[in-house]
């Protein structure tokens, strides 16, 4: 008799625990939330992504000519409106990071925003007026605006080889 109570008690305790193991995985699966992107270029993944803290660290350590082979996330503030051959993207809240695709392989929809993950090259660089001024002219700014740019800008810049734009 003592056999078979203890025999249900271990049936009973392990039928309870994978009712509750169940119940996990279940709230477990409705808190993951999948986030579906739109891919440009090279194929890549949202995994391993540099911080933005990380990032800036980074750029502020580097000098004109470093190169570093990175995957970063931020935010779109501004896309090439003729083309949609550069954007600028928030990374951190404060800083900006001038953002152009590799060998002109592809390009961003013209109205692209929110969130994008890049795959490729962080460096800084200086930018001549003339450029400058192209990209403001690119940009659709007032005349008057092109025309205050007179001296070269040491710039945060990524040449992305792939972006995903959250959808």
């Amino acid at each position: 008799m003592k056999k078979s109570v203890l025999l249900i008690a271990i049936c009973l305790a392990a039928f309870s625990c994978k009712n509750n193991t169940e119940s996990t995985e279940e709230n477990i699966q409705e808190t993951t939330k999948e986030i579906a992107y739109a891919s440009f270029g090279d194929e890549i993944n949202d995994s391993d992504v540099f911080s933005a803290e990380t990032i800036m660290e980074k750029y502020k350590n580097m000098k004109v000519g470093d190169t570093l082979t990175s995957k970063i996330k931020g935010e779109i503030k501004e896309v090439c409106s003729k083309k949609g051959c550069w954007m600028k993207v928030d990374v951190d809240g404060a800083n900006e990071v001038m953002v152009t695709f590799k060998d002109y392989g592809f390009f961003m929809p013209l109205n692209a925003e929110g969130h994008v993950v890049l795959n490729g090259k962080a460096y800084i660089t200086e930018t001549s007026v003339e450029e400058l001024k192209h990209y403001a002219e690119d940009a659709g700014k007032p005349t008057e605006e092109i025309a205050a740019i007179t001296e070269p800008k040491l710039e945060y810049r990524f040449e992305a080889d792939g972006v995903l734009l959250e959808e």
